[in-house]
């Protein structure tokens, strides 16, 4: 059985392993810190019952409720390899989305990496759409383009918040 609990300090110790992966973006120190502080409800890890770690979502609240922009954001996801395609992902982004709900968010974000479609399928089978594309998001060599993904909450009684825009915007726009 998998036990989601909210992430702690601890764990950033525990995490390593599973940030050398590449296709998990990864931070300072200071940058998790705050993110614990700021929006514990939002930072979770998911052990198993031997307790390894499965993997750990880092996201925050933030936006706009008079522009209709207020939103939760997932700023990772990741789920060490041995422990992928068990749902476990889901499971944290669901706990994720719920938490946004009761904020009353008008929907929850993402960016991806354009060329992981693997990520892109899974986001899409959770309900996710692709918004726009972002053009050079991610530095690198060469920098590459990232889908912004959105899923429309209770509150986007309308779905405004997930009308895929036509042209493609610079990262600089991104709010």
């Amino acid at each position: 059985m998998t036990t989601i609990r909210q992430f702690t300090c601890d764990d950033l110790f525990r995490i390593t392993r599973m940030n050398l992966d590449p296709l998990t973006e990864t931070y300072g120190l200071p940058f998790y810190l705050q993110y614990l502080a700021h929006w514990p409800e939002y930072f979770l890890l998911a052990e198993s019952p031997s307790g390894d770690i499965m993997g750990y979502i880092m996201g925050k609240a933030e936006g706009s409720v008079a522009r209709e922009t207020w939103h939760g954001h997932v700023t990772c996801v990741t789920i060490t390899p041995e422990y992928r395609r068990r749902g476990v992902a889901a499971k944290l982004m669901a706990i994720l989305e719920e938490a946004s709900d009761c904020k009353g968010c008008y929907f929850v974000d993402l960016f991806v990496r354009v060329s992981n479609r693997v990520a892109v399928v899974m986001y899409e089978s959770f309900g996710y759409v692709v918004y726009r594309r972002v053009l050079d998001y991610y530095n690198g060599d060469p920098d590459e383009d990232a889908f912004d993904m959105r899923k429309a909450m209770s509150r986007d009684v309308e779905l405004k918040s997930v009308v895929p825009l036509d042209k493609p915007v610079l990262s600089s726009e991104v709010e």
